[in-house]
């Protein structure tokens, strides 16, 4: 199963802000730089977020965007189950005429659950191996 940019963009932000002193704020043109990802693709990820309730922005000179949850609080599992389009495949009988046959799309759908499942299990902290290195790099 490959994730999308979208969702992969959504952690690298959060990874990134959990670096961040509770007063601290950075822009998405930072993040962008930081990471060399488009501009325009990370205001729709950090829009997102925002709405998702992840994170807080703030606009004007003291502006940026910071975490509204601590990171120990992120679920890795539930993130992506709120970010990622998670259909695999395209089982309609105007797209497949052995739909009503076939068993690929329950498997398929197990296979999703194990794997979000075991995801659930982890944090934004947890995907750090080693903070101190993670966080020289960053600043």
């Amino acid at each position: 199963m490959q994730l999308s940019n979208f969702t992969d963009y959504s952690i690298r932000v959060l990874l990134y802000l959990s670096f961040l002193t509770d007063d601290e704020r950075v822009t998405i043109t930072q993040i962008s730089e930081y990471y060399k990802i488009s501009n325009n693709h990370l205001v729709k990820v950090v829009y997102n977020l925002s709405k998702l309730g992840y994170i807080e922005t703030k606009q004007g000179k003291s502006g940026g965007i910071k975490l509204k949850i601590a990171s120990k609080d992120i679920n890795v599992g539930k993130l992506i189950r709120q970010v990622e389009q998670m259909e695999l495949l395209n089982c309609q009988p105007s797209a497949c005429k052995i739909s009503q046959f076939c068993l690929l799309k329950n498997y398929l759908l197990d296979a999703k659950e194990a794997f979000l499942k075991q995801l659930e299990q982890y944090t934004i902290d947890d995907l750090m191996v080693n903070e101190n290195l993670l966080k020289n790099r960053i600043r």
